[in-house]
């Protein structure tokens, strides 16, 4: 594909052709979203106590579910298997918990993402627009209808999910990475991962031969850091990192 370039973040002899993001925690701010949902999950209880408690559960054991299946077996679909989970933990039939799912964690956040959009983001993605660079979004959750919300349907060449049938697994298995790269026809060591979880996007990323950049703190000394992982406070940090003018 014909892609400009930005600066490596961790190789001067370099070039990055184009970037790869991660969505939740990284292209929005959890913490006040998580804030505005608790708010609305106390509606519950007005569907019955019982019934609410089994709700809640369900909607804890999915999350849960998640970090269990991310090094997991792998037969069959993770989606599948983290609503089976969630259904036995819950005793909620698998149906009524792909209902719960949709509405409270996927449909409801909706209307909130627009005021939790990651501070600098939307400059960034500015800037590699402006520079030509490609971007992309790879997310463990369903992501179209939230890149939508927080108004940014168009600043993405395509848009990948765990749920994908062609991927199928949770970060950080690499298969989703290597799926982005072979959608652009670029090698992994020119597409930058950026994410805020080392263990899931920095793993990922460097078990698939791609660079990565994690918004937060570096790890306590100890914990292992991949070659070509670069730290970075926020988005307007990693702005002044790939932008070479500077």
């Amino acid at each position: 594909m014909a892609a400009s370039d930005v600066r490596h973040p961790s190789d001067p002899t370099r070039r990055i052709r184009a970037v790869l993001f991660d969505l939740d925690g990284t292209l929005y701010r959890q913490a006040p979203l998580r804030r505005l949902m608790a708010l609305e999950l106390l509606t519950l209880p007005l569907s019955g106590p019982l019934r609410a408690s089994k709700r809640l559960r369900a909607l804890r054991a999915y999350r849960g579910a998640q970090e269990q299946l991310r090094h997991g077996s792998k037969n069959g679909s993770v989606a599948q298997a983290q609503l089976a989970l969630a259904a036995r933990a819950s005793g909620l039939p698998d149906a009524e918990v792909a209902a719960l799912v949709d509405e409270w964690m996927q449909r409801r956040p909706l209307k909130h993402l627009g005021r939790c959009r990651m501070p600098g983001a939307d400059a960034l993605l500015a800037f590699l627009r402006e520079r030509a660079v490609p971007a992309a979004v790879l997310s463990d959750y369903p992501a179209v209808e939230k890149l939508r919300a927080l108004g940014w349907a168009d600043r993405f060449d395509f848009v990948l999910s765990a749920a994908d049938p062609e991927i199928g697994r949770f970060k950080p298995d690499p298969r989703g990475f290597q799926r982005a790269c072979t959608r652009w026809g670029l090698p992994p060591r020119d597409v930058l991962m950026v994410g805020d979880r080392l263990a899931v996007d920095g793993a990922g990323a460097a078990a698939a031969g791609m660079p990565s950049v994690i918004l937060g703190a570096r790890p306590p000394a100890g914990v292992s850091v991949p070659p070509e992982c670069v730290f970075v406070a926020s988005m307007e940090e990693l702005r002044r990192v790939l932008d070479d003018r500077r």
